[in-house]
């Protein structure tokens, strides 16, 4: 008997699989991106540097780029392996597995005694973090109705922008609020909080089952060499490149907003006579500001890559992106502006940086057969991470001056060249507007 269809033509069991990925997605860049909203407090604790001195502000941004590069490492071998994995074992399986590997990574961080220690929890969390996001997007490609894979897949990575959101939130609860006057602790039990998508992983393996595609599809163990057989070469040239082109820009950027919007607010302090306490609370809150802004964007932008990608095509909808991107940087980090404009400024930045991003879990699912598929986006969308790690360090050896914000705002500057750069590569792109999955 055929199943009763819901709102968009989808089952509710389909809905289901959707919110499955979109949980572990989201909560994947939620224990991801948290070290970034601490690092202020958490660096200088275990450099026992007093906190909100210039020597505490110079060193958080060094080592902010040192393990965002890490993660970005790790990260990229985790996506990798557990692409393989779950065309291999499954992509629930590898769900929930990645699931838990980084809830443990990141709640572990909240015991660390030094950086060493802190950085290697991390690095662990991020194998988890990079093998979430294949499993998820393939589940989800190969579960939904063909005629609802564009916006499946959006709404999918509707749950990046909602998972910083979190991520904002509970670090402004936790730092800003109630342990505001605490801040050698208070970075502690925000890295608990990562525990949560440990629970909600127990909950899920409870409903969620493998994909009847995959089963059906099951064969010969996925070789990543596979990838660059003549048939598939193009599709993983274009998925690498244009995914390499976002996270360059995207890490570049918002690696460093709490950074930047810490270092502004201890700035409007001092010319305001703020106290310890003031200055902590408007910390906060400017991180909060700049990160919201940065999310709303993105989370409107991942919706709009729908229409674009589905009446324009994928190649089209790229070049759209990369040239606003560009235009949004080179406005936000040379115009003359103040602190609060500035602040504004990254809303543009997330509905052209973070937005393109809402493409990319329809985009590869669509360039690779049913066996290869976990395979081929996880190397796509995390390969590039290798490179993409230099990023960071880049903005960081930028940022050795007397006013390290001010130097690393200049070097983000020239960030916007990336995706000027993505556009001349657009040629490249593998265009799969109205192309059935390919089993």
């Amino acid at each position: 008997m055929q199943q009763k269809r819901t709102f968009w033509e989808m089952t509710g069991y389909q809905w289901l699989v959707l919110f499955a990925a979109w949980l572990g997605w989201g909560f994947d860049i939620f224990d991801g991106l948290l070290f970034n909203y601490v690092a202020s407090n958490c660096v200088p604790t275990l450099l026992h540097v007093p906190i909100g001195t210039p020597r505490a502000t110079q060193l958080t941004l060094q080592w902010v780029g040192i393990t965002a590069s890490i993660l970005l490492l790790g990260w990229a071998l985790g996506g990798t392996l557990f692409g393989k994995v779950a065309d291999k074992v499954g992509r629930t399986k590898t769900l929930l597995l990645t699931m838990l590997l980084y809830s443990i990574g990141t709640a572990a961080c909240a015991f660390a005694p030094n950086l060493p220690f802190l950085i290697f929890c991390r690095f662990i969390a991020s194998l988890g973090i990079g093998g979430e996001w294949a499993a998820g997007a393939a589940m989800v490609a190969e579960v939904v109705p063909e005629k609802r894979r564009v916006e499946a897949g959006a709404l999918l990575y509707t749950s990046a922008p909602v998972g910083l959101f979190l991520a904002t939130f509970v670090n402004l609860q936790i730092s800003g609020k109630w342990l505001k006057d605490s801040p050698e602790t208070s970075w502690r039990y925000v890295f608990l909080c990562g525990l949560i998508p440990a629970a909600v992983a127990f909950i899920l393996r409870l409903f969620v089952k493998e994909p009847e595609r995959w089963k059906a599809a099951k064969g010969l163990p996925p070789r990543i060499a596979e990838l660059f057989t003549p048939q598939l070469r193009k599709s993983t040239l274009s998925g690498f490149l244009m995914a390499l082109t976002a996270l360059l820009t995207w890490w570049s950027v918002s690696n460093f907003i709490p950074t930047i919007a810490g270092g502004l607010a201890k700035g409007r302090a001092v010319l305001t006579h703020l106290d310890k306490s003031g200055t902590a609370a408007l910390v906060e809150g400017w991180k909060a500001w700049a990160t919201n802004a940065f999310n709303l964007g993105g989370l409107i932008g991942t919706l709009l890559t729908v229409p674009a990608s589905k009446f324009l095509g994928r190649r089209a909808m790229f070049g759209i992106y990369f040239f606003l991107s560009a235009i949004a940087l080179f406005a936000a980090f040379r115009l003359d502006l103040t602190d609060e404009a500035r602040l504004m400024m990254y809303f543009p930045i997330g509905l052209t940086v973070f937005g393109v991003f809402g493409s990319f879990t329809y985009y590869l699912p669509e360039l690779f057969p049913t066996r290869l598929r976990g395979t081929g986006a996880g190397f796509c969308y995390n390969v590039g991470r290798v490179i993409t790690a230099a990023g960071p360090l880049l903005i960081v050896s930028a940022a050795t001056s007397i006013s390290p914000v001010l130097s690393a705002m200049n070097a983000l500057f020239y960030v916007g060249f990336v995706p000027l750069i993505g556009l001349c590569l657009l040629p490249l792109v593998v265009e799969t507007k109205g192309r059935v999955l390919e089993d």
